[in-house]
């Protein structure tokens, strides 16, 4: 038994904060002001200062590429092609690798203001395969080496630059799900283990992973699933399967379709292919890529929703995000599922007529407020491909007036899993009048997230009955100004309970794994 004297910021319907909370055998037993007479005499933490809140939840992230990215090659913090070559020679000199995997790579933060490109990442290194993939997910650049190695069908694919070395659209997704198949699921594994105990410090103890990046036989989606059996402690996930082959969901048995990659409906600002209603301001002549036709994606939601999957589709522009409303308003009409939860992934330029839509279907947002301020791609390059249109980007204050869900999450590896620094975002949005609450933002990654998911049962908020997943922080945020939220951080998480613990060992997860899997 544990017994907590408040803050206890109980996210629950009403946003009570109450001075106690009494856990038992990893269940919240007791709330309130007062501590009833069963449970004095009992050892009580006073939190003072501090405060107790909600376990963090992630509503979109990609854990594999996360997993992978963040044990091989960050380029994030490269000022100019010099450094990134500095970068890029030691850590290929400390890790002996025989193909290099690299992430963040960002024009906008390279003193170059460009990509670098494949002549220039040979003159860096010319032996090993390198790939450099941006900070959004939706591009790369690879060394001759790379360019070598690819199956010859990537040449035909949309988006394939040979002399530049770039890619994108499809022949990136290509060219990614290649590189990727070159890591041993054993080495993928330990890369796992690493990133779940990262994702733990940030006070985070259920996401909503995006797998299906095109490993051989959908390898990341099930050892996903298949280290989740494994875990030590209690930290869960729900997949959500990146594929259009419904089959492919049914047979694994997953509630979950959709995600990006197979099912994102367009491209992203970093390479001007979010698909947009109006063209680009610095590219009058361009309007983005709007991947599907509504034809292909009416029939492909349409049977994922008759068939009781929840889906998620990735749109950034304000055309995909109007694609994605207008179909799920068509499926909705035609097979009406009260508690569906299908949800729209960044929906950075929503459009009026599509949150009515949201709104009327409660079709909810899995938003990343972190991408607000992020010096891979600022606000200053927003506004020069975008112009007056950044005013209208994540309109999260406009959202909750119309009562749509907002679930907030990384989108990493292109922000890191922290929840702190997207309540921090979300509260101090650079269009002031599109910022919301501290509350609001506190909800948007704990009981959100877990309404998102089905979860909202058993999580998401500290209340009788419910799991002890929990945070202790060591300040209340809702004593704090908007501007100071960035300064909070995560003292210890309570799964089930019980403080996480860290390190846990490759044997240990393989022998929990396969005797869960048996059982």
């Amino acid at each position: 038994m544990k017994i907590f004297k408040g803050p206890v910021i109980t996210c629950d319907a009403t946003d009570t904060v109450y001075q106690y909370l009494v856990e038992k055998n990893g269940t919240i037993e007791f709330t309130g002001d007062s501590l009833p007479e069963q449970y004095r005499g009992e050892p009580v933490t006073d939190l003072g200062e501090k405060a107790l809140i909600p376990a963090f939840t992630d509503s979109h992230l990609h854990f594999t590429s996360y997993s992978l990215f963040s044990s091989t090659l960050d380029v994030r913090d490269a000022k100019n092609f010099s450094d990134l070559s500095d970068i890029l020679k030691r850590y290929i000199n400390d890790t002996g690798c025989k193909i290099v995997f690299g992430f963040g790579l960002s024009a906008h933060s390279l003193e170059e203001k460009r990509m670098i490109t494949r002549k220039e990442l040979d003159g860096i290194e010319k032996k090993r395969p390198v790939i450099l993939v941006k900070y959004d997910g939706h591009a790369g650049v690879a060394n001759t080496a790379m360019l070598n190695l690819l199956p010859a069908g990537i040449k035909d694919l949309r988006g394939y630059h040979p002399e530049t070395g770039q890619f994108f659209q499809e022949a990136f997704y290509k060219a990614v799900d290649f590189a990727s198949s070159k890591v041993s699921p054993v080495v993928l594994l330990k890369h796992m283990l690493t990133a779940v105990d990262k994702i733990a410090e940030k006070g985070i103890g259920l996401v909503h992973s995006a797998e299906g990046v095109g490993f051989p036989l959908d390898l990341d989606v099930d050892l996903v699933r298949f280290m989740a059996g494994g875990l030590a402690n209690p930290f869960l996930f729900r997949v959500f399967f990146q594929t259009m082959d419904i089959q492919k969901v049914l047979k694994r048995k997953l509630p979950r379709i959709g995600g990006c990659f197979a099912t994102a409906l367009d491209g992203c600002f970093g390479s001007l292919d979010a698909a947009l209603n109006q063209p680009y301001e610095n590219d009058p002549g361009n309007y983005g890529v709007l991947v599907y036709e509504d034809k292909t994606l009416l029939d492909f939601v349409q049977k994922a929703h008759d068939k009781g999957l929840q889906v998620q589709m990735h749109a950034i522009g304000d055309r995909a995000f109007d694609q994605a409303t207008r179909i799920f308003e068509t499926v909705l009409k035609h097979n009406f599922r009260e508690d569906h939860r299908h949800s729209i992934i960044h929906a950075f330029m929503a459009t009026p007529k599509g949150l009515d839509i949201c709104a009327r279907y409660r079709i909810g947002i899995a938003a990343q407020p972190s991408l607000l301020h992020l010096n891979l791609e600022p606000l200053s390059y927003l506004q020069e491909i975008l112009g007056k249109r950044t005013l209208g980007m994540s309109p999260f204050r406009t959202m909750l007036d119309m009562g749509i869900h907002i679930s907030g999450g990384s989108d990493a590896p292109v922000t890191l899993p922290d929840p702190i620094l997207g309540i921090h975002c979300a509260c101090n949005h650079f269009n002031e009048s599109e910022s919301v609450s501290v509350m609001e933002a506190i909800r948007m990654f704990t009981w959100e997230t877990a309404w998102s998911g089905f979860d909202d049962k058993a999580r998401g908020s500290l209340e009788p009955g419910k799991k002890a997943d929990m945070v202790v922080l060591n300040k209340n945020p809702l004593d704090l100004k908007k501007e100071a939220l960035s300064g909070l951080k995560v003292e210890s998480l309570y799964l089930g309970g019980n403080p996480y613990k860290k390190e846990q060992g490759l044997g240990n997860l393989l022998w929990k794994a396969l005797f869960n899997r048996r059982r």
